[in-house]
């Protein structure tokens, strides 16, 4: 009150000295004529309407302009923008009032005139008293209509109260908000406003007839003071809070570098480790061929070692600075609480203490983590140290040991012995001399290349032409010539066998080399030491001798020879495999010139391998042309993947590879036995020594309807026809080392494969929420061979399941593929089918390990390899049971298999009803018996599928063959 009572005084004074006496004494009558202040706003109204005053003529309740022109110029209603509509109301008052203050006036002037001069006394008249009642009564009709208009500027003033309380109450939510987000506001604009409203306040009520030591007591101008009071304290507070919000800020800042810098360091870190891992691979497998390049390697590895331990202090420092950070936040933390805040800041005090409290886990969280990260960083630079210096300890071992030395090594070697032969630069008893002690890693290769390593080649040549032949190799030298071999150029299964079982061979001892066409659209770089050689290999065709070009290099380990034909058709330079319309063309003259090749390289060969129809040419080409020329060691293996494809074409083209039509083109030899025409697969049956197809199954199905019409042939040399499961390169698809997985993970640790069923999911955004849903997957190029109808059935029964489907292949014919394309746009918005329709390896591994379960409806299969991959990676096949599916996924309810053995889901017939029956009982399994589920995921991933079992019976065949053809020429 104290304060009320100052402020009041303070515009007495003002308005006596901008008003002058008159206003002075307006100011004492609307003091009068004010209402009690116990009174509502009804009662109020009420008691107006009961006194209703005669109406006055504007002119009498107007203000003079000279009394207008010494008010103050700023009221609250300009600047708060109050409504304007009470103006003619107060106009109305201010002029009664006026009239009134003249009317007393005249009466004071009156009154001293009388005492002054006491004669008029005596003469004061009885009508002028009269006259004086009657202008008293309208005075007291002007005074009551006067409080009739200050009760409804009571009123008035209450709901402004009420509003300008609504401003404030919105000011002070723009304060906090402008204080937590950009902690800068001016918070000096509120302290104004109040100071202006309040003397406007004042003045209004000065104006109006009110006393101001009585508006000060009133509860309007009280809230108004503890509001100026509580404005003074928040301007404090927000000052406070401006400067803390820009110290948290500098701190969180801080804190997002650290976290930023932490994640490069992560990121550094991983690389080093991926670079060492790559870089321990590099040395064990092509060290030994330069020991210059291994020390070299050796150098980087010290190198990423200091890097390593660079980046470890680094992370001490930052540790460091953590803990400077903590103290940072516990003093910020302390000073907010020793804070006075007021009632107006509430939200931001919690809002800074909620990001203080979120720093502070978060600086905790990444300390702990920064510590762990150190752990495991000073581990890993130990295990690096050892690593390293075992690599060191080594290198003397290694470097002239031959049985230590990779494959690319001797390959490397035999391609360099050839070469000198075909550019006739060696004669041909000295290069098998030196292919035999190459074949059997005679240590004294070894030695002599090392020995000449950087000297001139006809140094390397002479050194090498020294050496001598001791003893007998007990290995066999293989050729396969095949249009496929993984992965410099693949399309299919044909790919994968010709590499893995070579590798497989090489493994076991013997001398594997490749003959392939070089496309242009092979993968040159998945080859090793590519050169061509200075020779030229000419070779018949269409009756004419064409040139060809002779490329070598390594391939997964592998001696590789590209043939590049200088014919004017360019038959391998049309950016693709297969598909021309002279590929009968195309492939004879390949088959041609890779006889021709190992023809002139004078090698002693025991078996030639031809893989399809493309180069079945071989068998009858080599057992009519070259073996009367001399080239007659050779046993010929001929394998049929897929008997779908025969390559037949009219008779006459056999022609153009040389061969004998008129011989060929009869029923018991090449003749095809459904469309008399020539037919190229039944040749290899006839004209080869060992027939193969890729499983024990499909070999029973094509002797009867499912040989394509070869059955008859096939039974005919049943003698010599055998069906050989395929394997898969387990050093490809392993789960435990894939760089393609997100998490690699084994058998023995499934954790990983839910991280990547998680990480397929957000790739390809399907819904996640739930871990436990199946996802079923399909990949397959979308031919009628794979079962089109009952893969489309699977992706809706699947969802009818309530499970997950996942569909990746592509068609090569145009309305297959137009008629899956329709269906992925249908489930287009559902978010638990995707349908990727083309080939992509690296989405392959990924869906090998995130899926549940994988679907192989095949109307007809060679062998496939998908569900070998699929089990390797823990997904359980659901196989119709067909070829090699039949061969390779046992049903697990199937009683009359050994229990050990089953290890998917099968069904019979390639009607929906049987594929739905398979599908729901693998689901029951998969969600009412998880352990029984998770048991069979492990022991699908244990089984063997690689290569070393079907090498080892090919081996088999091969010997057999072999000592055949030595027991015949004995005799």
């Amino acid at each position: 009150m104290a304060a009320c009572g100052a402020a009041a005084a303070e515009y007495s004074a003002l308005l006596s000295l901008s008003c002058g006496p008159i206003t002075r004494r307006r100011f004492a009558v609307s003091c009068r004529a004010r209402p009690p202040g116990n009174l509502s706003a009804q009662q109020k109204k009420k008691r107006g309407k009961n006194i209703a005053p005669k109406q006055r003529s504007s002119n009498e309740l107007l203000l003079t302009t000279e009394e207008n022109g010494q008010l103050p110029s700023t009221s609250l209603r300009t600047s708060m923008e109050r409504p304007q509509k009470s103006t003619s109301s107060e106009d109305d008052t201010n002029g009664a009032i006026s009239q009134i203050d003249e009317k007393i006036a005249a009466i004071g002037n009156e009154q001293q005139e009388r005492s002054k001069d006491k004669h008029f006394e005596s003469d004061f008249q009885l009508e002028d008293f009269g006259e004086m009642i009657q202008n008293m009564e309208k005075n007291i009709l002007l005074l009551n209509q006067a409080r009739l208009q200050a009760i409804e500027d009571v009123d008035k003033i209450l709901t402004e109260k009420e509003a300008l309380q609504k401003k404030v109450d919105t000011l002070e939510m723009n304060l906090s908000k402008a204080l937590a987000t950009k902690g800068n506001i001016n918070t000096d604009i509120p302290g104004d406003h109040l100071e202006k409203f309040t003397k406007e306040i004042l003045i209004e009520s000065a104006l109006s007839g009110g006393n101001p030591a009585h508006l000060c007591e009133s509860p309007l101008f009280m809230e108004l003071t503890v509001l100026k009071e509580e404005n003074m304290l928040l301007k404090a507070d927000a000052q406070f809070l401006k400067a803390k919000i820009v110290e948290f800020a500098e701190t969180e800042e801080f804190l997002f570098k650290l976290e930023k810098e932490r994640s490069l360091l992560d990121a550094t870190v991983r690389e080093l480790e991926a670079r060492f891992l790559v870089a321990q691979t590099d040395i064990w497998k092509v060290v030994p061929l330069q020991y210059d390049v291994w020390m070299e390697k050796v150098e980087n590895l010290q190198h990423m070692l200091g890097c390593l331990k660079n980046h470890v202090e680094k992370y001490a420092a930052l540790l460091d600075q953590h803990d400077d950070l903590h103290d940072k936040i516990d003093e910020l933390e302390a000073s907010l609480k020793e804070g006075k805040t007021s009632e107006f800041s509430p939200y931001v005090v919690e809002l800074l203490q909620q990001k203080l409290k979120a720093a502070k886990s978060r600086h905790q969280a990444g300390h702990q983590e920064t510590n762990t990260h150190i752990q495991v960083y000073q581990q890993l630079t130990e295990e690096f140290q050892d690593n390293l210096g075992k690599l060191i300890e080594e290198s003397g071992r290694l470097e002239h040991s031959a049985n230590s030395m990779p494959s690319e090594f001797w390959s490397h070697i035999l391609l360099m012995i050839d070469g000198w032969f075909l550019e006739r630069k060696i004669p041909n008893t000295d290069a098998r001399m030196l292919r035999e002690m190459a074949w059997k890693r005679d240590d004294r290769i070894c030695e002599a290349y090392f020995a000449c390593k950087g000297a001139k080649e006809s140094d390397v040549m002479e050194t090498f032409l020294k050496l001598t032949l001791s003893g007998n190799s007990s290995g066999l030298h293989i050729v396969h010539i095949a249009a496929e071999m993984a992965p410099v150029a693949k399309v299919g299964g044909l790919a994968d066998v010709v590499a893995g079982l070579g590798k497989a061979l090489q493994t076991k001892g013997h001398l594997v080399e490749i003959v392939l066409p070089k496309y242009d659209c092979m993968q040159l770089d998945q080859i090793t030491n590519l050169k061509v050689l200075d020779v030229v290999i000419q070779s018949y065709f269409d009756g004419n001798l064409f040139s060809n070009n002779v490329w070598t290099g390594t391939v997964e380990g592998l001696p590789v020879y590209f043939i590049e034909p200088q014919h004017p058709s360019k038959f391998f330079w049309r950016a693709q495999y297969y598909g021309e319309h002279d590929d009968f063309k195309r492939y004879s003259y390949f088959s041609r010139a890779a006889l021709e090749l190992l023809y002139q390289s004078g090698k002693k060969i025991d078996i030639i391998h031809c893989h399809d129809w493309q180069t079945a040419f071989v068998a009858p080409l080599y057992w009519d042309i070259y073996a009367t020329r001399g080239f007659s060691s050779a046993r010929i293996c001929f394998t049929c993947h897929n008997f779908e494809y025969q390559g037949t074409a009219p008779a006459p083209d056999l022609s153009y590879c040389g061969l004998d039509v008129e011989q060929l083109d009869r029923p018991d030899r090449m003749q095809d036995n459904a469309h008399g025409r020539i037919n190229v697969a039944k040749g290899g049956i006839v004209y080869s020594n060992i027939v193969t197809t890729v499983s024990p199954t499909y070999a029973l199905e094509v002797r009867s309807e499912g040989g394509r019409g070869l059955q008859d042939t096939l039974k005919m040399h049943s003698r010599k026809f055998v069906g050989i499961l395929n394997g898969i390169d387990t050093g490809t698809w392993n789960p435990s080392t894939d760089r393609f997985l997100a998490v690699q993970y084994s058998a023995t640790d499934l954790q990983g494969k839910a991280a990547n069923k998680a990480f397929l999911r957000k790739q390809l955004g399907l819904y996640s929420e739930d871990a436990s849903q199946p996802l079923v997957a399909c990949i397959t190029r979308l031919v009628p061979q794979k079962g089109l109808h009952l893969i489309r059935h699977a992706i809706y029964k699947t969802a009818e399941l309530g499970g997950q489907f996942v569909l990746l292949g592509s068609s090569p014919v145009p309305h297959i593929q137009r008629e899956f394309e329709g269906v992925a746009d249908q489930f287009q918005k559902n978010n638990n089918i995707r349908l990727i329709l083309k080939y992509d390896e690296a989405l392959s591994h990924c869906i090998y390990a995130a899926s549940d379960m994988f679907i192989i409806p095949s109307m007809f299969e060679p062998c496939g390899l998908t569900q070998m991959i699929a089990m390797r990676y823990g997904s359980v096949p659901i196989v119709r049971q067909t070829g090699g599916l039949c061969d390779s996924v046992f049903d697990f309810d199937d009683e009359t298999i050994p229990v050990e053995l089953r290890n998917g889901f099968t069904f019979a017939r390639t009607d929906e009803q049987d594929l739905s029956s398979c599908l729901e009982r693998a689901f029951s399994y998969y969600s009412r018996k998880p352990m029984v589920w998770k048991q069979l995921v492990q022991k699908d991933m244990q089984i063997d599928f690689s290569w070393d079992s079907p090498a080892s019976q090919y081996e088999n065949l091969y010997q057999s063959a072999v000592a055949q053809a030595r027991g015949a020429a004995q005799t």
